[in-house]
């Protein structure tokens, strides 16, 4: 990086491929091999496995929506705001813990070990929860099922990101929001019976082991990152793994990429203090920022009580939460379609833009202005207005951004560290939701939500560089400043 200009790094992988190519081994092999893309079906079978973290990460988001009044009746905790939000914030604080760790994790048994490391308590949570017989069983269950959570959502954005061809990473990355919104469309869906089926939640939580216990076969026969078998020195494996991964043509190619000097050491470990100052606070500070703004816009309050917040405008609860779920899921279709076309920075724009609009509804469905039809339009028009416009960059990009920018050196701790600060964030706004609706009412708590919606667009719009079509190592050469 010394001495190289890396203002521009909007070169494509057809137009860098041969040049590069001579650059790193000093004689040109034959243009043939490196003419067009590789092809994107090698990968895809990996990234679909590895969003499986993803679909559970849905599933137990939205397990307790519909159930929770059940749950609360059968272990006699009913009518206890506070119980109830323990339920689903007990949840987040095990989420906190697991990504805490989850660099680490990834870093020191691998990609593919950590996604398989992470189904373990979600299996264990998860029968924990469907056999307890009092709250404090249900709680020690959330909380097991939530450092799965932490674990694997994380590690799956950095699989999804490192075993991508640059130019569909994108699109890939859209992969794991469109899983989790299956896995939030699944848990409505089941919870469907709740009401009606004693003892229907169990069954909820019980299904759930299906997938996990997929996950951790499934990775089994999955290709390892080979960013991280280079990294760890094993460079003969990732050389194999990029065959797998992108077909002999492209694996010259993508090595000398991978080998480019990025003006770090590699091989010097990395402490929590690195990553707080010096030449990685920036981009640390961002990442950071991004996730807090995604949680402070009071997107998981639609998730975990959109049942008790529809309650009280005469909504029935079931058809508006599938409708949510079919929201959040047609909006993450549009935006993998737009993720490599338009890309990052634009859907963020768009999408918190939008959702301050979408806020701005509630707000006024929630005053004594409308009239009860207007308000019910106003309110229920504006969540699901409010989740399509999350769907569309809020939701996916963050995670699939911090995988792209981080260098590789820092890659897995760095977003360890951000998705800590996005679930003590989360914590909190699943905790004190309920309450603050008590005390404060709907229309100030939501014209709190809008205004960091605001926040987040000015933010994005000073702070976000755009990523789309770009390897890894050239965005790294871009951002990281030289020591």
């Amino acid at each position: 990086m010394r001495g190289r200009h890396v203002v521009d790094i909007s070169s494509t992988y057809k137009r860098v491929a041969l040049k590069d190519h001579v650059n790193a081994y000093g004689k040109q092999e034959s243009p043939v091999r490196l003419t067009g893309y590789p092809s994107w079906k090698r990968s895809l079978p990996h990234v679909i496995v590895a969003t499986l973290a993803s679909f559970l990460f849905g599933y137990h988001l939205g397990v307790v929506n519909e159930t929770l009044e059940s749950i609360s009746l059968d272990l006699a905790f009913s009518g206890s705001t506070l119980a109830e939000g323990l339920v689903v914030s007990t949840c987040l604080g095990g989420a906190f813990i697991g990504s805490l760790f989850s660099g680490w994790i990834a870093d020191g048994v691998g990609r593919r070990r950590a996604l398989q490391l992470c189904a373990l308590p979600m299996i264990i949570g998860a029968s924990m929860s469907a056999t307890t017989k009092n709250l404090w069983g249900m709680l020690l269950g959330r909380l097991f099922v939530g450092t799965g959570m932490g674990l694997g959502p994380a590690v799956a954005a950095l699989y999804v990101s490192e075993v991508s061809p640059a130019y569909v990473r994108g699109t890939f990355g859209s992969f794991t929001q469109i899983s989790s919104c299956l896995g939030l469309l699944g848990s409505l869906f089941m919870g469907l019976q709740a009401k009606g089926i004693v003892g229907w939640w169990r069954a909820c939580f019980w299904v759930s082991i299906i997938p996990a216990a997929l996950l951790a076969l499934l990775m089994e026969f999955s290709a390892e990152s080979p960013h991280w078998l280079f990294k760890s020195g094993r460079t003969s494996q990732a050389e194999a793994e990029f065959e797998k991964l992108l077909g002999e043509a492209h694996v010259k190619y993508a090595y000398a990429e991978l080998s480019k000097p990025d003006g770090g050491d590699d091989t010097e470990a990395v402490m929590l203090s690195d990553l707080l100052h010096g030449r990685h606070f920036k981009l640390i500070f961002i990442g950071s920022t991004l996730f807090a703004l995604q949680q402070l816009s009071g997107i998981n309050t639609v998730f975990y009580f959109s049942s008790t917040v529809f309650k009280s405008f005469g909504v029935p609860s079931d058809r508006a939460n599938i409708c949510i779920g079919v929201a959040n899921f047609l909006g993450s279709i549009v935006a993998m379609i737009l993720m490599d076309k338009l890309g990052r920075r634009v859907l963020l724009l768009g999408s918190f833009s939008g959702m301050v609009v979408s806020m701005g509804l509630q707000v006024v469905g929630a005053s004594s202005f409308p009239s009860s039809t207007e308000a019910f339009y106003l309110s229920a028009g504006g969540m699901l207005l409010f989740v399509l416009t999350f769907s569309l960059g809020a939701g996916p990009v963050p995670s699939l951004l911090l995988s792209e920018i981080f260098p590789g050196q820092i890659r897995a701790k760095a977003m360890a560290f951000c998705m800590s600060v996005h679930w003590v964030i989360n914590f909190f706004v699943g905790l004190l939701f309920l309450p603050l609706l008590e005390q404060i009412g709907a229309q100030i708590l939501y014209t709190v939500f809008g205004a960091f919606c605001l926040i987040s667009v000015i933010f994005v719009k000073r702070n976000v560089v755009e990523t789309k079509g770009k390897s890894l190592q050239e965005i790294e050469m871009a951002l990281l400043p030289v020591e």
